[in-house]
């Protein structure tokens, strides 16, 4: 880990330790470790991974009105403010602003191969036993059900849309989670995704059965 990796960590470390369990540190630690093993088996500029892959969450849009583009902008300010050249701050700006998901009938924007890595290691924390984890976590820091059966799932068609959409955390899964196994492009992480969209697909089949 090169000097500045090592201050964006632990810059990063400290302004997300007391965040609520869905996005704190060791979300960022995750995306940050599976972003480095799916560059080690794909390849890519492994100082653009690593720093985008720490500052994803930056600024997400849930925690700033839905604002989809302060993350890029707070990240190469933070970059520059601590010895980065321009050209990587932008380098790690653009991929900080592809990762979020937009909505299930939103396509991901085109991404470099850093970009698809980092977007990946993001999405593969998603889904799988902590991806159940961390979307109860956040629909409870929400105030959300954890579901109604009266309230079926919707596939938004803008960002705005699906910001605003406040529904329970079981429609979640088919509006969001389920969908990403297939939205995932690096052949690394296309593996690990798979044993750990099984896993949600029996979490709510058991769910729905104790449910009625």
């Amino acid at each position: 880990m090169n000097t500045l990796t090592q201050t964006i960590q632990q810059f990063v470390k400290e302004r997300f330790e007391s965040f609520e369990g869905s996005h704190d540190w060791f979300h960022i630690e995750r995306v940050w470790n599976t972003a480095k093993y799916i560059q080690s088996q794909e390849g890519g500029n492994l100082e653009v991974i690593e720093l985008a892959a720490l500052l994803h969450d930056i600024a997400d849009h849930k925690y700033n009105d839905g604002d989809f583009q302060k993350g890029e902008k707070v990240a190469y300010e933070l970059l520059i403010s601590k010895g980065a050249s321009e050209e990587l701050a932008e380098k790690v700006s653009k991929v900080i602003g592809i990762v979020s998901f937009k909505g299930a009938n939103v396509a991901d924007e085109a991404a470099s191969l850093e970009g698809q890595i980092v977007r990946d290691a993001d999405r593969l924390d998603a889904i799988g036993a902590i991806g159940i984890a961390r979307a109860f976590a956040y629909g409870g820091s929400r105030n959300r059900p954890l579901y109604n059966p009266e309230i079926e799932p919707r596939l938004h068609s803008s960002k705005e849309d699906y910001y605003t959409s406040k529904s329970h955390t079981i429609n979640h899964f088919y509006e969001k989670l389920l969908l990403l196994k297939d939205r995932i492009q690096t052949p690394t992480a296309k593996i690990l995704a798979e044993e750990r969209q099984k896993v949600m697909l029996d979490f709510l089949e058991q769910f729905k059965k104790e449910w009625s």
